[in-house]
């Protein structure tokens, strides 16, 4: 993915800068990623907005996209919204009804999904359906006043995944699996998102 000449001859000449791309175009433009491999987290709203704006410099004629990029943005509604039975969804994105809906653990209303802050022993809890039916309530993460997470550091990523043998956790209804995928939830624990396990 790249950006055309013309469009940065366009930011020189009015004294502009590549900040009128978000955080995470910019991103992909650096790197020349392709859009196919999205650095935000799958359903995210960051995830669907970088679809739609590389659709929108696309059609200005300010982007230049790979075959396979340019299939998925024409061909696609993917970074759009729909409405479905009331609720708003992503457009062309597969999605599980647990996705779609909130749930209802021990009589109150629960999202599904979504790690927060715990108020309990371990410092998060999220909600997941379970196999068999019915919600599940996981908490996870080390006690309040234990380890410090040092996120920011890839070094100290990499050896919590490999520590933790992240890319074998894949049950949605583990403490381990979520614990793996903590640096998607950048606002949850003051830092910035990160693509991959730790």
């Amino acid at each position: 993915m790249k950006l055309k000449n013309i469009f940065l001859e366009s930011l020189d000449d009015c004294g502009c800068t590549k900040g009128n791309l978000s955080e995470g175009m910019q991103y992909h433009v650096d790197n020349d990623r392709p859009i196919t491999e999205n650095i935000y987290r799958p359903f995210s709203k960051e995830y669907f907005d970088l679809f739609k704006e590389a659709r929108d410099l696309y059609k200005k004629g300010d982007l230049i996209l790979t075959e396979d990029e340019e299939k998925i943005l024409s061909n696609t509604d993917l970074g759009n919204y729909g409405y479905y039975n009331g609720i708003k969804v992503p457009l062309d994105y597969p999605m599980t009804t647990e996705q779609i809906h909130e749930a209802k653990h021990q009589g109150k209303e629960v999202q599904l999904g979504k790690p927060k802050r715990s108020s309990g022993r371990k410092k998060y809890v999220v909600f997941v359906k379970k196999p068999g039916g019915g919600v599940k309530k996981i908490s996870f993460g080390d006690s309040k006043g234990g380890l410090r997470m040092k996120i920011s550091d890839p070094k100290a990523r990499k050896a919590f995944s490999s520590r933790h043998n992240c890319p074998e956790k894949k049950d949605r209804t583990t403490p381990g699996y979520w614990a793996c995928r903590l640096t998607k939830y950048g606002k949850l624990i003051g830092s910035k998102n990160y693509p991959g396990f730790w």
